[in-house]
């Protein structure tokens, strides 16, 4: 199982579920958080950081991979 942990600047709930719809039409996903006080959101599961990074992305939101 992978990880992937992710900043995505986002200022609403709004944002925050916007993200959640991406993460839940993904494939592989098992269990994921977004918490919008931190910015931050971890993906688990058979996925790519790549694409999860990706895909997020698509959003419109900035996102990097969490250092």
């Amino acid at each position: 199982m992978t990880e992937v942990t992710l900043r995505v600047a986002m200022s609403c709930g709004g944002c925050s579920g916007a993200v959640e719809r991406i993460i839940k039409k993904m494939e592989g996903v098992e269990d994921y958080s977004v918490s919008l006080e931190t910015q931050k959101v971890v993906v688990k599961g058979n996925v790519d950081p790549q694409k999860v990074l990706e895909a997020i992305a698509k959003s419109g939101k900035k996102t990097e991979l969490w250092q």
